[in-house]
């Protein structure tokens, strides 16, 4: 479960809205507030960290490794126009958690890789209104990545009820936002979640460890 933070205006709501669900076996958890503002990001981020640092959930901020240095979070996830993930890397060292988004496409994914980058996110898979997509990834690419050698994470409109051909495929994680956060038990939908994986555990670390 690599659980994404909603576009949430109010820090203590976000706060009291994630802090359920650090418990429920999330492996990662990203913040990412398209419509905030700077400082308004800057404090959301160093609360989350606050929160998920005794917790043991690393934090990944999205599309800003300046943040992500700031707040000692644990890595960064980059999309395809915004950063350079050797860059990232050494920025945040050899130990941050670093993503890319990778769409359709496995080239994008290999040269991620050998950029440096500990995890490759593809999608979306089904439709999704947290962003417009015209790139459709198919589970055969998860297949297909699994010689990349990191881990592998489906994001876009994956619900449990879908997600089964997904980890069948490969994918270590499933990167949710509206599927928890906007369903009417949140920490239940996190079970349902983590129940898609033939085994309840947690994701391994991307190095190995």
């Amino acid at each position: 479960m690599y659980l994404v933070t909603p576009d949430e205006p109010d820090t203590a709501r976000l706060l009291a809205r994630v802090a359920p669900l650090l418990g429920e076996g999330v492996a990662w958890l990203q913040y990412r507030n398209k419509a905030a503002g700077a400082g308004l990001r800057r404090e959301q981020a160093a609360a989350l960290q606050a929160l998920c640092a005794p917790a043991g959930v690393p934090l990944l901020v999205n599309d800003d490794v300046a943040l992500a240095r700031a707040i000692g979070a644990a890595g960064v996830h980059l999309g395809e126009d915004d950063g350079d993930i050797a860059t990232a890397r050494a920025v945040l060292g050899p130990e941050a958690i670093l993503g890319a988004s990778c769409y359709d496409e496995l080239e994008l994914a290999r040269r991620a890789v050998a950029a440096g980058a500990s995890y490759v996110a593809f999608g979306a898979f089904f439709p999704t209104t947290t962003k417009a997509t015209t790139r459709r990834a198919s589970p055969a690419l998860l297949r297909d990545a699994a010689g990349l050698g990191v881990a592998r994470v489906a994001i876009g409109g994956i619900s449990p009820e879908n997600a089964g051909p997904l980890v069948a495929a490969g994918a270590d994680l499933l990167a949710v936002i509206g599927g928890v956060f906007d369903a009417p038990d949140p920490v239940a939908a996190v079970r349902a979640y983590i129940r898609c994986f033939p085994s309840h555990e947690r994701a391994p670390h991307p190095s190995g460890a």
